[in-house]
């Protein structure tokens, strides 16, 4: 895996921080609603909706590595940074 100076998501990090932290309290909500014996497919709806929205960020940040670090991998080694994005795909598609 290469390393960067920065991260691609580097200038948005404000942006992936804020998502994630409303992600963080999707999953309080969702202990709240198995504690208080919600019904199962009200739960696995916030399940679902809090499953698309850390796609969302892994897209995003999947998006800002192929921009930046990808990109940048040109002058360098680009076939291993490509690959590594592919992995990457790859993984967030068996989710």
């Amino acid at each position: 895996m290469a390393a960067m100076a920065q991260p691609g998501y580097h200038d948005r990090k404000d942006e992936v921080q804020a998502r994630l932290r409303r992600i963080e309290g999707q999953v309080r909500g969702l202990q709240r609603l198995v504690g208080d014996d919600t019904y199962c497919i009200d739960v696995l709806t916030q399940i679902a909706a809090t499953t698309k929205a850390l796609q969302g960020v892994a897209v995003t940040l999947l998006d800002e590595h192929v921009r930046h670090c990808v990109t940048h991998a040109v002058t360098g080694d680009s076939d291993a940074m490509v690959t590594e994005a592919t992995d990457a795909i790859k993984r967030l598609l068996r989710t």
